[in-house]
């Protein structure tokens, strides 16, 4: 195998599988348009990354100096934008219905009456539960005003029974709390989900693309090859991968500015091992379906359930215990988790070696169903 035979033949069909696919528009499309494609277009809905100033309402029920101290608290929040304050909650909710605002709070009655009187006050929020990002927004908006006026009413009482100003600070919040987020310090939407879902496109695109050479191999008989063959045919494609992640982990992430580099070398050895397993995986669906039309159709309507297998989106506590068990198979389960923490959480190879040797495993049976002893299409017909 390893005799000057084997690399001639190797190089032949490294060099044959390369001319095919640059004539073959379909696959060409798939494994270099539709990577460049994602990688400018689906991080563009993401560019200002976190929400804010969503359209609310407030229903001022008390009237009083506490209730518009709230209002301009809320006014001044970047989350939220205060379009009108009313008096009639049914007209927030109608504003809500027709899509005017994204929530409302309501102050009720006898507010400020009730903070004085040292009684529990509540201040409704109601906000669209239809968009999560939205409703954080509107929530966390009218929490941190309410808080806010909430602090100073009880440091002014304590103050009030002679406590000095510090004193009374450290009395209202003796321990205080800082919240510094350490892998996505913006803590915006695209910096959480477009470093993952680059993988998952990575793999969608060269899984369609690696089965619809195997289908268009196996279609003119040509499929059944030894192992030079396989793996000139294997490098090609690889080939075509490594520069589709290079592009991501590179030139996307950085012109994005989305969070990268923690450990560079650690990604490039993963690219090296994710790309083979997922040609690999590709090339054995392409010669089970048998034709490339079929291998497209199938794989085109798989990148949502991988997504949520993956575990990226969803918790893996979450999901029924088989399915815990079967996302294993698919290597964006291993490939996301291990770039994640290579790029974005700083870590070491050692740390993502048990993810990595699971792809090299998966490569494994993945490249003896690709070269199995099978029969072409053309051979049955």
């Amino acid at each position: 195998m390893s005799g000057p035979g084997f690399w001639r033949e190797l190089a032949v069909h490294w060099l044959a599988t390369l001319r095919a696919l640059s004539r073959d528009a379909g696959i060409l499309l798939i494994l270099v348009g539709a990577p460049v494609l994602y990688g400018f277009f689906y991080p563009w809905p993401y560019a200002h990354q976190a929400v804010t100033r969503v359209p609310v309402a407030v229903v001022d029920l008390d009237r009083s100096g506490l209730s518009r101290q709230i209002t301009r608290f809320a006014s001044a929040s970047p989350r939220i934008d205060v379009r009108w304050v009313g008096g009639n909650e049914e007209d927030a909710r109608q504003a809500l219905w027709r899509g005017e605002i994204e929530g409302y709070a309501v102050l009720p009655r006898e507010l400020k009456r009730s903070v004085v009187r040292g009684t529990p006050a509540v201040v409704g929020v109601h906000a669209n539960g239809a968009y999560a990002l939205l409703n954080k927004a509107v929530l966390y908006g009218f929490a941190e005003a309410v808080g806010t006026v909430s602090a100073g009413v009880e440091i002014r009482k304590l103050e009030a029974r002679g406590q000095p100003a510090l004193q009374a600070q450290a009395s209202r919040s003796p321990v205080n709390l800082q919240m510094v987020p350490l892998f996505n310090p913006t803590e915006g939407y695209g910096d959480y989900v477009v470093p993952a879902v680059a993988l998952l496109i990575l793999q969608q695109t060269l899984l369609m693309g690696s089965a619809m050479l195997a289908g268009t191999l196996a279609e003119a008989g040509r499929l059944r090859a030894g192992a030079a063959a396989w793996a000139g045919r294997v490098l090609a494609l690889c080939g075509v991968g490594w520069l589709s992640g290079l592009f991501y982990f590179g030139w996307v992430f950085l012109i994005e500015d989305f969070p990268r580099g923690a450990n560079p070398g650690g990604a490039l050895v993963l690219l090296l091992a994710y790309i083979p397993a997922v040609c690999l995986a590709g090339l054995a669906l392409g010669r089970w379906f048998g034709d490339r039309e079929r291998a497209l159709q199938v794989l085109l309507f798989t990148a949502l359930p991988m997504a949520f297998l993956s575990g990226f989106s969803w918790p893996v506590e979450a999901m029924p215990t088989a399915l815990q068990w079967l996302r294993w198979l698919i290597p964006s389960t291993a490939g996301i988790q291990a770039s994640l923490r290579l790029n974005q959480m700083g870590a070491s190879l050692g740390d993502v070696m048990p993810l990595i040797g699971w792809l090299l495993a998966l490569a494994v049976p993945a490249a003896l169903l690709a070269a199995g002893r099978g029969r072409d299409r053309a051979l049955r017909t």
